[in-house]
C-alpha cells in the first residue's frame, strides 16, 4: 500500500512537469514549422546592374525581348544534377526568380547597350538594325553534391531590313560559391553579366556600329 501510494503521488506530482514539457515541445515544434514558411518563396534577380560606361552617341538599335523555350519562360529556378542524371532538369521548390530569366536578361542587355546609343523597342517606327537574342540555357549545374556552376547560353542575330548582318552563339559559365539557390543565383548573375559584355563587344565590331 505504501509503495502504491508513493507511486501514485509521484505520478500526480509529475503531471504538471510533464504538461509543461509537452507544451514546450509543441511550442518548439511550432517555431520550427514556422521557419521553412518564412524561408519559402524566396525571390532572386540579377542584382544591381553596372552603370553604363558613357552616354551613347552611336547609331540606334532595336533590341527585341529575349526569347526562351517554355522551360525557361517561367519564374522557376532551374537546376541540373549533371553528376547523377544530366538529362533531367529540376526546379527549386521554395526559390524562384522575380521574373522569367528571359525578361531579366532583356533588362540587363538593354541597360548595357544604352551606353552605346539609343535602344529602341521592336515595334518602334524608327528604321534601325534589329537585335534578336534567343536564350537556350539558364540554369545551375551541379557537378557534384557540393559543387555547382552557372550555365548561360544564348544566340544573337543582328539584322537590318531583313538582311542578316551577323550571328553568334555566346556561352558563359561561372562557379557557385555555395551548392544552393543563393549560390546559384549569384553565379547566374555573374554569368549573365559576362554574356552581356561579350554580346556588347561583338556588336561593337559589327558594320552597323561604324555608322553615325
Amino acid at each position: 500500500m505504501h509503495a502504491h501510494f508513493m507511486s501514485g503521488s509521484l505520478s500526480r506530482r509529475g503531471r504538471p512537469a510533464l504538461a509543461l514539457a509537452v507544451a514546450l515541445v509543441m511550442a518548439s515544434a511550432s517555431g520550427c514549422a514556422g521557419t521553412p514558411a518564412a524561408l519559402a518563396n524566396i525571390r532572386y534577380d540579377l542584382g544591381p546592374a553596372q552603370p553604363a560606361a558613357s552616354s551613347g552617341t552611336g547609331p540606334a538599335l532595336k533590341v527585341l525581348d529575349v526569347s526562351a523555350p517554355d522551360a525557361l519562360n517561367t519564374d522557376r529556378f532551374v537546376y541540373r544534377l549533371a553528376y547523377s542524371d544530366a538529362q533531367r532538369i529540376a526546379v527549386y521548390r521554395d526559390s524562384k526568380w522575380t521574373a522569367p530569366p528571359a525578361q531579366l536578361l532583356t533588362q540587363r542587355l538593354r541597360g548595357a547597350l544604352s551606353g552605346r546609343g539609343a535602344v529602341l523597342a521592336g515595334d518602334d517606327g524608327v528604321r534601325a538594325p534589329v537585335l534578336k537574342v534567343e536564350l537556350s540555357e539558364f540554369e545551375q549545374v551541379f557537378d557534384g553534391r557540393s559543387e555547382s556552376h552557372a550555365a548561360v547560353t544564348a544566340r544573337a542575330t543582328l539584322t537590318q531590313e531583313g538582311k542578316v548582318l551577323g550571328q553568334r552563339t555566346f556561352v558563359s559559365r561561372a562557379p557557385a560559391s555555395t551548392p544552393d539557390a543563393a549560390g546559384g543565383a549569384q553565379a547566374l548573375a555573374t554569368a549573365s553579366d559576362a554574356l552581356v559584355s561579350q554580346l556588347v563587344a561583338w556588336l561593337g565590331v559589327q558594320a552597323y556600329a561604324a555608322a553615325q
